[in-house]
């Protein structure tokens, strides 16, 4: 199989983006780096897009980058990674990576950019810029410390040190630890309750946790025009699940 970025999409809005490099621990070429930011303004701009789950092919997420593949300078290969993590950050919609075996490097850079990370026992956690004497990017480096704190985040990157599930768990950089066989179905069931949940929420939310700011008076103006809020209203009164119509990339309501 050459190295790739499979997509798919389901009839609900449930968008997979699968990081496809067995031979190598699905380790993102450069052309792979590149792709990424185009398949997801693409995935963005789709109304019909509801959520996003990243995993790996087979039983490992991402091993970083493939070295042999990236000719460029150092600089530009970080830039490379930075712009494709950038752009999963800034995914409007919720995203969740869903981890098996090795999420090292450049792969544990995407899982922190994601909403979410569920992960199956027996996982590896790393990043690794000091094995290789990287300087590792401020904006990923600031990413890692809002979410696992600054004693957590200089422990992976002074050491380069992989981490298992449990330390993992307990330091926030994953959301939840399932069995061995179950990942996949606890993945597909949690993007169902996502799916029940107004989109409206999900994206004001997720840009006010993320400290965007300025964008008050933006969703106040989408809530305005937005039926969400009189539907949520009227189904709890009523005693039944929720229509949200809210979306986001094209006609909403």
């Amino acid at each position: 199989m050459e190295p790739q970025l499979a997509h798919s999409l389901t009839g609900d809005g449930v968008a997979t983006v699968t990081i496809a490099n067995p031979a190598k621990r699905n380790a993102m070429t450069a052309a792979m780096w590149r792709r990424l930011p185009e398949l997801l303004a693409k995935l963005a701009a789709d109304p019909a897009v509801r959520a996003l789950v990243l995993t790996g092919e087979g039983d490992t997420f991402c091993a970083g980058a493939d070295i042999s593949t990236l000719r460029e300078p150092d600089d530009e290969q970080q830039t490379l990674a930075v712009r494709a993590e950038e752009a999963l950050a800034a995914f409007p919609k919720p995203t969740l990576a869903a981890v098996r075996g090795y999420c090292v490097g450049g792969g544990c850079q995407l899982a922190a950019a994601c909403d979410l990370r569920f992960a199956e026992e027996g996982a590896r956690f790393g990043i690794t810029p000091s094995k290789l004497g990287i300087v590792y990017a401020a904006s990923s480096t600031r990413r890692l410390v809002d979410l696992v704190g600054p004693a957590a985040a200089k422990y992976l990157l002074f050491s380069g040190e992989l981490i298992g599930t449990e330390r993992a768990l307990r330091t926030g950089l994953v959301d939840e630890v399932l069995p061995a066989g179950e990942l996949d179905g606890r993945v597909a069931r949690f993007v169902q309750v996502l799916l029940s949940r107004s989109l409206l929420t999900q994206a004001a939310a997720k840009e006010f946790a993320d400290g965007r700011r300025g964008r008050e008076e933006h969703w106040a103006k989408e809530a305005l025009a937005s039926v969400d809020r009189a539907e949520g209203v009227a189904a709890f009164l009523e005693r039944r699940a929720p229509h949200f119509t809210y979306r986001i990339g094209g006609s909403r309501d």
